[in-house]
């Protein structure tokens, strides 16, 4: 099922501030979230120091991540920034100014659900400013030998995650986990809380490294056997009167909210390491044993393929396996178009302000027999008439009775030919409404891909007409 794409940039309707203490220094630290304005992004804010430098969330900062993603930019460094970017991808939330008076993210209880809670506290604004997904259309692939990490984005006509983990422990097994839409993130995967193997907490609090660490702040999988002086020594450290192993092999501070909860937790943390990206993006990313380090390395190589292929943001992604929203039956109940003047083949994708059709050129056309025999090349004027026909149905779709209407064109502006489209081709036929659909006059902004390459793109103006007699 094709995710609803969020159309138009978002951020927060005022400023609303969390507090807690960051799980590595141990700081107590202030968090407030302020609205932005459209294209603004997400940046943190160094209030804490002199001239509060910024740091932008993007991948070419990222200086460590050890244990959680680090950035540091004009003198100033951030910790711990995957629970809160997930949280705001999670939410819809573009553009926002996050303020600190300290270096590290507060851990909360280790998951992105109290930053989602103060997100819906405040309220998202919606923005006059379009969202502008760039769609991966090939795959593109990280593999860490040494870690044995694979990770992968493919085409997808949405963005969703599969994420699988497998630590060699008979506590944790080997788990996977799944997120279809980001609408599913609040309930499926904010909740989810990081995890820690007990031999790799001896270690971090043995040597300082935790100094913000509780027990409530991460679900602790207990990899060994236990004596009873070890439990003792550890309620210490902790502050606790008593601590025991559950038979699950969790410490008995927390109750499991899923049963495949660390594999959503890493789910999670991909979210808001890929939001280091800087771009929504329309993929299907799998990964296999993720981590800190190798979700970075991918978000780079990602954000890397996006700047050399930036023009073709954007471009739809066609799966001839996905059933059709139109086929040509229902095409043809809403266009009085036929052959051969009917140029759309099927409907795609369609919404109140976007549809993406299909055309399917071949050799049999009847145009290739006048139109440049032994070159044949499709006429840009019927690549047009195909744009139009697509948008027909775009402009009458909100129509009870669609059949009793016409769509005349009244202006093409803009228009350029940027590549031949020959027998063969399949034409992808994008058209999205400028403005708002007054007075019965539809704006709207149409290009034809062929691939992931631009073929033809017009502004064209049509008016809708109601047929004599209806």
């Amino acid at each position: 099922m094709m995710e609803n794409q969020q159309q138009n940039q978002q951020t927060l309707k005022g400023p609303v501030t969390i507090s807690g203490v960051g799980l590595h220094t141990g700081s107590h630290v202030n968090m407030t979230l302020k609205p932005a304005m459209p294209g603004f992004g997400i940046k943190f804010q160094r209030i804490d120091l002199p001239d509060q430098p910024i740091v932008k969330a993007d991948v070419d900062y990222v200086v460590d991540t050890a244990r959680g993603t680090t950035l540091e930019h004009n003198g100033a460094r951030v910790s711990t920034v995957e629970h809160i970017l997930a949280a705001l991808v999670g939410m819809g939330v573009d553009n926002v100014l996050i303020e600190l008076n300290g270096p590290e993210i507060p851990i909360m209880d280790g998951s992105s659900m109290p930053f989602i809670e103060i997100i819906e506290e405040v309220g998202i604004q919606e923005q006059d400013a379009k969202k502008v997904y760039y769609s991966i259309d090939t795959n593109i692939n990280y593999y860490d030998d040494v870690k044995k990490v694979e990770m992968v984005a493919l085409p997808a006509i949405d963005y969703r995650i599969t994420a699988l983990i497998d630590f060699n422990s008979q506590v944790l097994g080997t788990q996977h986990a799944n997120l279809k839409s980001l609408a599913d993130f609040k309930k499926e995967i904010a909740p989810c809380r990081t995890f820690v193997f007990l031999h790799e907490l001896e270690y971090l609090l043995a040597n300082n490294l935790i100094k913000g660490g509780d027990i409530n702040n991460a679900i602790v999988v207990v990899d060994k056997q236990m004596t009873e002086a070890e439990l003792a020594r550890l309620a210490t450290a902790f502050g606790r009167d008593t601590i025991s192993v559950q038979r699950e092999g969790i410490l008995n501070n927390a109750q499991l909210h899923f049963p495949n909860e660390p594999a959503r937790h890493k789910l999670l943390d991909i979210v808001g390491d890929l939001a280091l990206i800087g771009f929504p993006i329309k993929a299907h990313i799998i990964a296999n044993r993720p981590g800190h380090a190798s979700n970075v390395e991918f978000a780079r190589k990602i954000k890397a393929y996006i700047k050399k292929n930036k023009h073709n943001k954007d471009v739809p992604i066609y799966d001839p396996n996905q059933p059709a929203i139109f086929d040509i039956r229902r095409i043809e109940k809403t266009l009085p178009h036929r052959y051969p003047m009917l140029l759309v083949d099927k409907i795609i994708e369609l919404s109140d302000t976007r549809v993406v059709g299909i055309k399917n050129v071949t050799f049999n056309e009847h145009f290739f027999q006048g139109h440049f025999p032994g070159n044949p090349v499709m006429p840009g004027v019927l690549q047009c008439e195909a744009l139009a026909q697509v948008g027909g149905i775009l402009a009458l779709n909100p129509l009870p009775d669609p059949e009793n209407y016409d769509t005349y064109f009244l202006k093409i502006d803009n228009c350029k030919f940027k590549q031949k489209v020959l027998p063969g081709d399949t034409m992808i036929l994008k058209m999205e409404l400028l403005s708002p659909i007054r007075r019965g006059l539809v704006e709207m902004r149409g290009t034809v891909f062929i691939g992931n390459k631009v073929a033809t793109e017009a502004d064209m103006v049509a008016q809708i007409v109601k047929r004599e007699g209806k």
